[in-house]
């Protein structure tokens, strides 16, 4: 309606005025009701066709979005672990700060494991103190070993002596006794020292690659148990949280709640633009938004980001091909908007849905000298039309409290 008034002041207008003063026709005389089309229809004619080309104009270099919304991510709260819930620490509504207890599942099969893993790490520990006093043990068996051997060595060396000296003195059968002994007492000698190094080892080796086992046999029982305590990866609030003490909770069917985090939909806008739009967003245009949660108020935005793609046209691999004609509804450009000013979105519910208009900006190019001045001259009319946008996006948003409470029938 508002372009058509316009259209009308640069064609009708001037043909009524034309054939009011200048060829003397007078409204309700020879210019009717029934005789309008036939005196202004050169009038009417060109104000639909400029009406209807400056329409195309405004909504082409300044598209308009109806689907905007402010979206937000929610974080479902899943344990690692199923298990049933022991206790609940937030109401169904409550913030929630970064790495807080939510709720806790019950815990007895893991304490058991962790205290299981402790008591075999005491033992271990015990086991090794064990082992250090049976070195000290084989230490003393070997001197006693060494000494033994000594006595019997003495010996057969002072008999072998007299037999060399006085031969017949000393009895050959109590020489080769002397000689067993002290092979004897030497293989009880080699029997202490194996021993020694078997403790040895079992001290520096064996026992500490048993504590490690045992440390990391604990460490993974307690990483058990940390897991029956759910908490928040990140600050938020945690929102419809009806989960209640014996309730039982897995982390593939049924999450526990939702958590939404801090400023979620607080920092950018999401718009669907038309497909026929692809070729005029830019990052970087200037937006207004108006949004239903902040009525009467337009927003300052500008495009951050314009997505390459259209979720319509998406697949997944499967065993069946792809029907085209299955998609109905021609999908639309995801485009990305942050207020131009810190804070615009402050007083906006994150969820809301939003009215959005970009506009096409064509000066550094006029500025640049480099056009000619009939394609100047278009930019300029291209960028004025814009003000037509603005203007229309502000008696939405003037009207849309009205349309929203009065005229939607509720």
């Amino acid at each position: 309606m508002l372009e058509l008034m316009l259209c009308s002041m640069l064609t009708i207008l001037p043909d009524y005025l034309y054939r009011r003063f200048v060829q003397g026709k007078r409204l309700g005389k020879e210019i009717t009701f029934f005789s309008v089309w036939f005196e202004l229809r050169w009038g009417i004619v060109a104000c639909l066709m400029l009406t209807i080309s400056l329409i195309t104009l405004i909504f082409y270099f300044h598209p308009s979005s109806n689907t905007a919304t402010l979206f937000f991510r929610t974080v479902p709260i899943v344990p690692e672990t199923s298990g049933r819930v022991a206790e609940v620490r937030f109401e169904h509504s409550a913030p929630v700060a970064k790495d807080a207890v939510i709720f806790r599942l019950d815990s007895s099969k893991q304490e058991a494991a962790l205290e299981t893993a402790r008591r075999k790490i005491a033992e271990v520990d015990a086991a090794l103190v064990a082992a250090q006093v049976e070195v000290l043990k084989t230490e003393a068996q070997i001197q006693e070993a060494k000494s033994s051997v000594q006595q019997a060595q003495d010996e057969l060396q002072v008999k072998s002596e007299l037999q060399r000296r006085n031969p017949g003195i000393v009895p050959q059968r109590d020489i080769e006794k002397l000689q067993v002994m002290v092979d004897g007492r030497q293989g009880s000698l080699d029997a202490a020292s194996a021993s020694k190094q078997s403790a040895e080892l079992r001290v520096s080796t064996v026992l500490p690659a048993e504590k490690a086992s045992a440390e990391a046999a604990l460490a993974q029982a307690q990483v058990d148990y940390d897991k029956t305590f759910i908490r928040a990866g990140v600050a938020g609030r945690v929102e419809q949280f009806f989960l209640r003490v014996g309730d039982v909770v897995n982390p593939l069917m049924r999450p526990a709640g939702i958590l939404i985090p801090e400023g979620a939909g607080q920092r950018s806008l999401q718009a669907g633009f038309g497909q026929i739009e692809a070729q005029v967003m830019r990052v970087g245009m200037v937006a207004e938004a108006a949004c239903i949660s902040k009525p009467w108020t337009v927003i300052p935005m500008v495009v951050t980001g314009v997505q390459d793609y259209i979720a319509a046209g998406q697949f997944r691999g499967g065993e069946q091909l792809i029907e085209a004609q299955n998609v109905l509804r021609p999908g639309t450009i995801l485009v990305f908007l942050e207020p131009l000013y810190k804070g615009g979105l402050e007083g906006v519910t994150a969820g809301s849905s939003c009215i959005v208009n970009a506009y096409t900006s064509n000066h550094e190019l006029i500025s640049s000298g480099k056009l000619s001045t009939a394609k100047s001259f278009g930019l300029h009319a291209i960028d004025a039309v814009g003000l037509v946008h603005a203007m229309l996006l502000r008696i939405q948003a003037l009207l849309l409290p009205i349309k929203t409470l009065v005229l939607s029938g509720h």
